[in-house]
């Protein structure tokens, strides 16, 4: 390729011609095909092949330089700058973290320049506002509009106004159960639950109350019984893709649970950090039951962990009114920064495209899983990017996460889900977090290693 010949593929009905030009540079960039001291062509040589006026070109151009992507040389021309590269993703103190439950990382650099170049096209929409004021506590309308177009595939059609964007799922779980439940009043949950829930209930002084489960997540018998004994003022879970067990409830149980919430006027909090990865969804209690689920989605788990944006759907408008005081009163409001990223990026396709690639990495990682750990232990799911390890009589959760730490890969032991502080011998894997998928095998190697090992520390004669 010479710098007469590159001409992008754009479009010219769709956005503005030298965003389109500037996309395209930033794509053909990150995927190699323009390397660093490329020349690119004049502008008005590009103006002519491409049949468009010298000023789009121009501004393009410019666009390009604003984004770092290209500098001008006087007298020379216009050229590629030099990308600057990443530190590899891995641990600080060794292998790999599995510690942290993160999206896998896809190698797509294309689809990765228009994640940023959205970025940079709302310094051209959005200008100087978007970074000088500040916005309505529930988030602006056209975030509201994009969060139902995002949930509309599980949730139908939705009324943006009883939808709120919150500062994250933590943000909304911490104005949610501030609204529902007061100091010492209970709210129940399945006995393994996300530790932020209980980090929150902890805050609020709010008790919880653990539910039995079983392979296929909270058993609705276990539900009915504390709903007698306790009269809890929520009902929290996670029924897709279970953290940390990846456990995911089936239609049946989900309308036995909705059935025994309505007897005895018990909401729902359904998180549905997980909801948007299977691409045939059992239908979320929000669809089973719009008119008794609060449900919190979360983009962390299914585009950006960055973002720290949830969409909050809530059973009226009138509720919304109400959580919106909340969120202004615990966080003053969802950052409108990263809302209009999510927006720009819904509105565009760009999030959709993220999630088929999360979705692919991890179907890869998943089979990684499949090949490396004994099937007899480890619980998963091929659409999710965690598992969960029950560990053999000659392992304690606490020796062999110790062990793995020694040799530098960081799990999470089940005491940190633990509702009432008894937990199983197991540990959470999260796959997502290995820059890629030689690094997540070795890690795996070694887990699988040392499951076949007896613990030192546990065979101690005392």
């Amino acid at each position: 390729m010479t710098a007469t010949n590159w001409s992008p593929s754009i479009s010219k009905t769709l956005g503005p011609l030298y965003l389109a030009i500037a996309d395209a540079l930033s794509a053909d960039i990150g995927a190699g095909r323009l390397p660093a001291g490329f020349r690119l062509p004049p502008q008005r040589t590009l103006a002519d092949q491409l049949g468009i006026d010298f000023t789009t070109v121009s501004r393009a151009y410019a666009e390009a330089r604003k984004r770092g992507l290209v500098e001008g040389r006087v007298g020379q021309g216009t050229y590629v700058r030099a990308q600057p590269q990443a530190a590899p993703a891995t641990a600080a103190t060794g292998i790999i973290d599995m510690s942290m439950n993160l999206p896998p990382r896809f190698d797509a650099p294309e689809l990765a320049a228009q994640m940023w170049g959205g970025i940079a096209d709302l310094q051209a929409s959005a200008g100087l506002d978007l970074l000088m004021r500040y916005q309505e506590a529930g988030g602006s309308s056209r975030d509201r509009a994009a969060g139902a177009a995002w949930l509309a595939p599980r949730l139908g059609d939705l009324d943006p106004g009883r939808l709120l964007v919150t500062p994250g799922a933590q943000g909304a779980l911490l104005a949610l159960l501030g609204a529902i439940a007061g100091p010492g009043e209970t709210v129940c949950a399945e006995a393994l639950s996300y530790p932020g829930l209980l980090a929150v209930a902890r805050h609020l002084r709010i008790r919880v109350e653990a539910e039995a489960m079983d392979a296929g997540g909270l058993i609705p018998e276990a539900f009915e019984e504390l709903c007698r004994a306790r009269a809890p003022k929520a009902l929290y879970c996670t029924p897709t893709l279970h953290n940390p067990t990846t456990a995911t409830l089936s239609l049946a149980r989900r309308e036995q649970i909705v059935a025994i919430a309505r007897e005895h006027q018990v909401p729902i909090i359904e998180d549905d950090a997980y909801g948007a990865l299977p691409a045939r969804p059992v239908a979320p209690f929000a669809a089973l039951a719009p008119d008794i689920t609060y449900h919190i989605a979360g983009l962390a788990k299914c585009v950006s962990p960055a973002l720290r944006v949830a969409y909050v759907v809530m059973p009226s408008a009138h509720g919304s009114a109400d959580l919106e005081s909340a969120v202004r009163a615990t966080a003053g409001m969802a950052s409108p920064l990263t809302a209009a990223i999510a927006t720009r990026w819904i509105e565009s396709g760009v999030a959709q495209s993220v999630l088929a690639a999360i979705r692919h990495e991890a179907k890869l990682r998943q089979a990684i899983v499949a090949e490396t750990l004994p099937a007899d232990l480890v619980q998963t799911d091929p659409e999710g990017f965690h598992a969960w390890l029950r560990l053999p009589d000659h392992w304690t959760r606490s020796d062999f996460a110790a062990r793995l730490r020694s040799v530098g890969i960081g799990v999470v032991t089940s005491d940190a889900f633990s509702v009432s502080g008894h937990a199983e011998d197991a540990v959470r894997l999260g796959l997502g977090a290995a820059p890629d998928r030689a690094s997540l095998a070795a890690g795996l190697r070694t887990v699988a290693e040392l499951l076949a090992q007896k613990s030192t520390m546990s065979a101690m004669v005392v």
